[in-house]
C-alpha cells in the first residue's frame, strides 16, 4: 500500500514529511510525495498563460527536491507533480491511481504551533475522502528513526465506534504500537456526549464519564478477542472546561497518533468530520488519522 503525501509548492511542509515518514517506518508502506499544479484547461475555457504553467510545475519540482533532502535516508519515496484543477481533487484523483491507503497532509500556517489547523486543503478532503486522512500538528517532528508507539482512538461509547476501535487495534498491533481509548468530557455549554443534551453541570458530566469507562472496558474485551492484539491495551478519560483542557488532561508522549472515526451523519466510506471530532482535532498536540465510516 502507498501513503499519499500532498507537499505545498511553497516547500514549506516539513512537518508533512516527519509525520509520512514515521508512518511509513512503522508500517512499511511505500511513500508517494506530490505536489498539485494546475490542470490545463478545456479548450474551450480561457487560455492559462504558458509560461505561468512552466513557472508553477518549476515551483512544484523546487519544492519536491527540497522534500528530498528532508527525507529520512532509510525512507524511499518517489515524487511526482500531478496537474489537476484543485490540491485536494489532485491528491484523491492520485490516491485512486496508486490505491493509496492514506493521505497525508500538514496544518495551516496561521494555526497555533503544536496542534492541528485545518486549511482550505484538508478541510476539503476530511469531508470527501474515500481513505483515511492523517494531519501533522503545525511544526511537527520527529527525531532519528521514530516509529508509531501508541494509537489513541477518540471513543464516547456509542455502538457506531466499535468498528473504528476494532481498527485501531489491528493497526496498533501491526505497527507494534499499544493501544489506548481516550473519551474526553467537556464540562461547558456542549460535553462530548452522543446521548446526554447540552447540559454543561459535573453531576450529569460524571455521570457520562463513569458510562463511557465501562463501555471503553468492554471495548477493550472485544479487542483482546482479535486474532492479535497490542501489547497493551487501556482507556481514559479527560476532563476539561474547554475542549482544550479536555484534551490537555490526558497525557501525550513522542510516538502518540489519535485516531477519530468520520461521523455517522456522513456517507458511507467516506471521510466525514462531525462537529465533536473537528474540536477534538482543532485541539489535537499529536498527529491525527480521520477514517472514513
Amino acid at each position: 500500500m502507498t501513503l499519499i503525501v500532498g507537499y505545498s509548492p511553497d516547500g514549506k511542509s516539513k512537518a508533512i514529511i516527519h509525520l509520512a515518514a514515521m508512518l511509513a517506518r512503522s508500517a512499511g508502506e511505500d511513500v508517494v510525495v506530490c505536489s498539485v499544479t494546475p490542470a490545463a484547461p478545456l479548450p474551450s475555457a480561457a487560455r492559462v498563460d504558458e509560461e505561468y504553467r512552466r513557472y508553477a510545475h518549476g515551483e512544484a519540482s523546487a519544492a519536491l527536491d527540497a522534500a528530498r533532502k528532508i527525507m529520512p535516508a532509510d525512507i524511499e519515496a518517489e515524487y511526482v507533480v500531478h496537474d489537476a484543477r484543485s490540491t485536494s481533487s489532485g491528491l484523491l484523483e492520485l490516491s485512486q491511481e496508486r490505491s493509496a491507503s492514506m493521505i497525508v497532509l500538514g496544518s495551516s500556517s496561521a494555526g497555533v504551533f503544536g496542534h492541528v489547523a485545518l486549511g482550505s486543503v484538508t478541510s476539503r478532503l476530511l469531508y470527501s475522502s474515500h481513505v483515511p486522512v492523517a494531519l501533522a500538528p503545525r511544526g511537527f517532528r520527529v527525531r532519528g528513526a521514530a516509529r508509531v508507539e501508541r494509537v489513541t482512538a477518540a471513543y464516547n461509547g456509542s455502538p457506531d465506534q466499535d468498528e473504528m476501535v476494532l481498527a485501531a487495534a489491528a493497526v496498533a498491533a501491526r505497527v507494534g504500537a499499544t493501544l489506548r481509548l481516550a473519551a474526553f468530557a467537556v464540562r461547558g455549554p456542549t460535553p462530548y456526549s452522543t446521548s446526554l443534551g447540552s447540559e454543561g453541570d459535573s453531576p450529569v458530566v460524571s455521570e457520562w464519564a463513569e458510562a463511557v469507562q465501562r463501555d471503553s472496558d468492554a471495548a477493550l474485551r472485544r479487542v483482546a478477542a482479535l486474532p492479535e492484539v497490542p501489547d497493551t491495551a487501556e482507556s481514559v478519560v479527560g476532563h476539561g472546561r474547554t475542549w482544550a483542557e479536555a484534551l490537555d488532561d490526558v497525557d501525550w508522549v513522542d510516538g502518540d497518533v489519535l485516531t477519530i472515526g468520520s461521523s455517522k451523519s456522513g456517507p458511507i466510506k467516506l471521510v466525514f468530520l462531525g462537529s465533536r471530532a473537528a474540536k477534538i482535532v482543532r485541539h489535537s498536540p499529536v498527529p491525527v488519522v480521520v477514517v472514513p465510516r
